[in-house]
């Protein structure tokens, strides 16, 4: 029987413990590299099951281990965490399927699934983390794994997006070294609470929590992509396929926001926030992100940067909601930072079999495309329809718990925010898919058996994830659904904040 305080550490070493050993692998070791990463991820993933209903039935998992006096790594399995952990396993394993089909006549294969492992690793401590110092500690080793992936084909555009994204993102964990740094010194722990950990020192220094606030968030908005910390995620899409799905439905954009959503719940609480001013202004930098990234990928011909555009709008839902102080907007935030992760993810590899299979990179190149692939294209079409919102799809679903929150925080204007951005987010996928279906073939679609023709590896991962996107949507109120689990944290976890 595993030591239950030991578990969080157990679900984290499963990954951490394999990249080592995946790195050191023969390139020719292929099959061995192919049942570690899948059998690591599986156990992960049950693992996760394990922890996520013991945690439903009232079990608490605390771990803390002394690194300096006052400063522990602290790991935890609250609500909060398992949702972020459990989005993490489950899309590492689909994508883990995906990669070792889109990499397996690829060079490298052995540092990309290394480094993939520690990706993994990174995520799980940031989701488990129970005070800022792990957070941040999770937060960089993120930074450093996710690079040799970004610069994975070693061409002049990959290695100078995986200097941009280095500048931007150390820059970022710079800021939050200094941000955890003055939190320690100001409120002297670092600890995530509900209800947050500033209110002695916002009643003696309200200059100092409103600047620490600011810090922060701006450190956390560089990985969250909030305008105008958010230049290197189009840049970054230079990366292969499964590295882009990572970037954006699993990995670094959500360490983003998942640190927006501990900071403001956990750090400040979300009444002290209203009381020092700083929730409008972060409410009118979310709704600037949401119609800047959206305006911009309507311009977007490559379709992985259409898709890059689209995540810097759908991110910032997150935060909107996060901001606007209300239960039920907090249930949309959260639902939406599953949601969002399912129908991107399921976007991304799409986009990826089309340039595997078809050669088929661009907007402008899709003609026919859906004929040509109709698996690929069917789960792509599915995922957009639910970015837009869409009914009874999974981006309905949190679209209308912002809305409804909106209303509750006397916000009315957000219900025409998101209204707009449904709009524009129809007028950069519609005429995509109109090109897929209803246009005769191009070239390259027509051609297409005599290009590579794409394995089951690839075929099966966003046609499972499509399905996902519509389970989730139709089975919102099911018992154990995202929904209900953000709901179960908002009552369990930040009531009291709220």
């Amino acid at each position: 029987m595993i030591d239950m305080p030991l578990l969080p550490l157990i679900i984290l070493l499963t990954s951490l413990g394999a990249a080592p050993v995946l790195l050191a692998l023969p390139e020719r070791s292929a099959r061995l590299r192919t049942g570690l990463n899948l059998a690591v991820a599986a156990v992960k993933v049950a693992l996760v099951i394990w922890l996520a209903w013991k945690a439903a039935h009232g079990v608490v998992y605390d771990l803390r281990l002394s690194v300096l006096p006052g400063l522990d790594l602290h790991l935890q399995a609250d609500p909060l965490a398992l949702m972020f952990v459990a989005l993490s396993a489950v899309l590492w394993l689909v994508t883990t399927i995906y990669s070792v089909g889109y990499l397996e006549r690829g060079p490298h294969r052995a540092r990309f699934f290394g480094f993939f492992s520690l990706c993994v690793a990174a995520t799980v401590g940031i989701a488990m983390a129970g005070n800022l110092f792990t957070f941040l500690v999770f937060y960089e080793l993120l930074t450093l794994a996710t690079y040799p992936l970004v610069i994975h084909r070693g061409t002049a555009a990959a290695l100078r997006a995986g200097r941009i994204y280095l500048i931007y993102t150390l820059a970022g964990g710079l800021a939050l070294l200094l941000g955890t740094l003055a939190l320690w010194g100001l409120a002297g722990t670092t600890d995530f609470v509900p209800g947050g950990v500033m209110a002695e020192v916002a009643a003696e220094r309200p200059g100092a929590a409103q600047a620490l606030f600011v810090l922060l968030i701006a450190a956390l908005g560089v990985k969250a992509a909030l305008v105008p910390v958010h230049g290197w995620l189009p840049i970054a899409m230079v990366a292969p396929a499964p590295v882009s799905a990572l970037l954006h439905a699993v990995a670094v954009v959500k360490a983003g926001a998942f640190g927006i959503v501990r900071v403001v719940y956990e750090v400040f609480g979300i009444d002290l926030a209203q009381g020092l001013g700083v929730t409008g202004p972060l409410i009118a930098v979310a709704a600037v992100t949401i119609i800047y990234g959206s305006l911009r990928a309507m311009a977007q011909d490559d379709i992985k940067a259409r898709l890059a555009y689209s995540t810097v709008s759908q991110v910032s839902y997150i935060t909107l909601g996060v901001a606007l102080a209300s239960p039920v907007a907090a249930i949309g935030a959260l639902a939406h930072l599953i949601h969002q992760g399912v129908m991107k993810i399921t976007m991304f590899m799409a986009a990826g079999n089309l340039a595997e299979g078809l050669g088929v990179k661009k907007v402008s190149q899709m003609d026919g495309v859906g004929r040509a692939m109709p698996g690929t294209m069917a789960a792509f079409t599915l995922a957009a329809l639910a970015m837009i919102g869409l009914p009874p799809f999974a981006g309905f679903i949190s679209k209308w718990y912002l809305a409804q929150g909106g209303i509750a925080a006397g916000q009315d204007w957000v219900i025409a925010l998101l209204l707009g951005s449904s709009l524009l987010n129809a007028a950069y996928f519609l005429p995509l898919l109109h090109r897929a279906w209803f246009r005769d073939a191009t070239p390259e679609a027509a051609n297409a058996p005599a290009r590579r023709k794409i394995s089951l590896w690839l075929a099966a991962p966003p046609m499972i994830t499509a399905g996902f996107v519509l389970v989730i949507g139709v089975l919102a109120n099911a018992p154990f659904s995202p929904l209900e689990w953000t709901r179960f944290i908002v009552t369990r976890e930040f009531n009291g904040g709220l």
